[in-house]
């Protein structure tokens, strides 16, 4: 049946969004325009508080990708999406105990600087080149998947969405820095959950109500949430969600630069660790208005499904088909999920420009150009900015090559991001890594999950494997069963190598893992040949003691598990452990490490008593 297209009243609604948030930024570029700092610029002065920052960082990770491609995998393999409850409560806890309080102790602007405080340059250089090409391929996805939907369905434009999107995020990237993206994220999160209510609520009055919603998602096999398969093949089951899509979303969260920009943009640990907590409630809303959006969606389309049915070409365009369904009598409203859909795309992609240029300003120019004035500096990140909204729009182009936006996006995070949780894991936990284990293990981890990745891209696992559940087309005027046959189980090819019903075939959410275990035995292993580091040379600040909990009671098995670093000293020579950190670092950032760097020394001693500078 043919869909109405959009009218003139859904323009109106999209561009109001558009245009509030460019609004956004002149305002953060007019009223910060006396701060000149790039500090300023790039992590909004260290001032910002819990609240915007939770807001903005659930916007950006749950981006176009999850708007438009988790509901339409609830409705073609089951509720078990809604497991990642776990995992995201799992990487929320690890991102706020274990990697946020060394970053933000550590006085950094970008993730990588730590890697140079706890390695060496090149160990940074690494990462940093890894994290830049992971991020623009991501950005490349997140544009393209919306565009591409809404334009089959509701006839927008495709490229011309594209264009749009990377426009305006650059133009209040440019202007207002991470101020501006901060507050346009708030704006966006009010805007998508907006789009989810009036969409949950316009199709359960359309069912027949929740009740209905859930007695016919039950009679489709469609609550089978928890499957507890081990077989790593299988893509989606309580093993592999809660596991790999730890993992994924570590790689994700706990060290990723748009993460911890945010949080150590905060004024102090205690808002940055409040701001993870009120984002996993957001994480949580999201995820679970997606799933339910997918129940709603299967129940409507019990008997017709338009994807087997051919009158959509790809499974993400069954969510703005939906829509312009059930909303056809109502004009705006469509403009409103469209807007919902995009608020998703624009945080992310702004997100990762304001990352990028602070990545490549901290990480390559202020290394080949250390003197530059304040000025100069805010104008070279504020170029940074417009280089990257260039890149990641015309990156777009070759995302219309990888099928699925869930699954594409998330590989992306897997393969790039698995061996960098793991280079992370290293430095932060293991005092005894040397910097010839950190660049060892992040080239074992980046080719053990870089092979993986690729091959099961080229070989798909086998069919039985992924096979969506029924779906039926019973009640539709265009069915056509052959057609419906070949889209659901595509012909597996005769010449598939030994690896590829095996190695090739494992779930997608498992690529992390790979990548960050690979990377952390690795690293360990030539850390030990090549003679382990001397935990006294390294300053506590950089180490998370990760044994206290689980020995509190006994003093001497915690001094011996901590391998010589000496996380109880009382006074620790500050010049003998980091002349080449005071070298690298300037001014104000010298100032906040060394203040840290005491405090954390000082810290656990019997007896010191930090207000009164003395100890007994």
């Amino acid at each position: 049946p043919e869909v109405k297209k959009f009218v003139a009243w859904d323009y109106v609604v999209f561009a109001a969004l558009f245009l509030v948030c460019a609004s956004i930024g002149v305002f953060f570029a007019v009223k910060e325009r006396k701060k000149k700092t790039s500090k300023e610029f790039l992590v909004g002065g260290r001032q910002m508080t819990c609240g915007p920052i939770a807001f903005s960082l659930t916007t950006s990770f749950m981006s176009a990708v999850t708007v438009l491609g988790t509901p339409s995998e609830v409705y073609r393999y089951g509720a078990s999406f809604v497991l990642f409850f776990l995992s995201y409560a799992l990487v929320i806890f690890f991102t706020a105990e274990l990697f946020l309080p060394v970053f933000y102790r550590s006085g950094i602007t970008s993730t990588y600087e730590y890697l140079e405080l706890r390695f060496n340059k090149l160990v940074r250089l690494a990462a940093t080149l890894i994290y830049i090409l992971q991020t623009i391929l991501y950005t490349g996805i997140v544009v393209y998947a919306p565009s591409l939907a809404l334009n089959q369905v509701t006839g927008f434009d495709l490229w011309g969405s594209v264009v749009a999107t990377g426009a305006v995020c650059t133009f209040y990237c440019t202007l207002g820095g991470l101020k501006a993206v901060v507050w346009t994220d708030a704006f966006q999160m009010i805007v998508m959950l907006a789009g989810f209510v009036t969409v949950l609520t316009r199709g359960s009055i359309l069912n027949g109500g929740s009740t209905k919603i859930w007695e016919v998602a039950h009679q489709g096999s469609r609550l089978n949430i928890f499957d507890f398969d081990v077989d790593p093949l299988r893509r989606h089951t309580f093993w592999t969600i809660v596991i790999g899509g730890t993992f994924t979303w570590l790689g994700i969260y706990g060290v990723n630069q748009s993460t911890i920009q945010r949080c150590i943009s905060c004024k102090s640990e205690k808002h940055a660790k409040l701001a993870l907590y009120l984002n996993l409630l957001g994480l949580w809303a999201v995820l679970v208005c997606a799933v339910f959006c997918g129940l709603v969606m299967y129940s409507h389309y019990k008997s017709c499904d338009p994807w087997t049915a051919a009158f959509i070409s790809a499974p993400d365009q069954l969510m703005p088909y939906f829509v312009m369904d059930i909303f056809s009598s109502m004009p705006g409203v469509p403009g409103l999920f469209v807007a919902c859909a995009f608020s998703g795309t624009l945080s992310t992609v702004a997100a990762s420009i304001n990352a990028l240029a602070t990545v490549t300003f901290e990480d390559l120019v202020k290394k080949g150009f250390p003197n530059l004035s304040d000025k100069m500096s805010t104008w070279i990140s504020k170029g940074l900015c417009i280089v990257y909204g260039v890149l990641c729009t015309s990156m777009a182009a070759a995302a219309s090559l990888l099928g699925g936006v869930v699954q594409a996006s998330l590989s992306i995070h897997g393969i790039c991001g698995g061996p960098m949780l793991g280079l992370f894991t290293l430095g932060i936990v293991f005092p005894c890594a040397n910097w010839k284990g950190a660049i060892g293990g992040l080239l074992a981890g980046i080719t053990l999950a870089f092979w993986v990745g690729i091959g099961s891209f080229i070989y798909p696992a086998p069919p039985t494997k992924s096979i969506p559940l029924h779906l039926s087309t019973l009640n539709c005027t265009l069915a056509n069963s052959t057609e419906a046959l070949t889209m659901i189980a595509p012909a597996v090819a005769p010449n598939r190598p030994l690896l590829a019903d095996s190695w090739y075939s494992l779930s997608y959410l498992y690529f992390s893992a790979i990548g960050c275990l690979g990377c952390a035995l690795a690293g360990l292993a030539i850390s030990f040949l090549t003679g382990p580091s001397k935990g006294e040379d390294i300053p506590p600040l950089l180490i998370k003691p990760v044994c206290n909990p689980f020995c509190f009671w006994s003093k001497r098995l915690q001094a011996l598990l901590w391998c010589g670093v000496r996380h109880d000293s009382q006074e620790v020579d500050f010049e003998k452990y980091l002349p080449k950190v005071i070298a690298n670092k300037t001014g104000t950032d010298d100032d906040t490490f060394r203040n840290n760097f005491n405090k954390e020394t000082k810290r656990q001693f019997p007896g010191d008593n930090p207000k009164e500078k003395s100890c007994t």
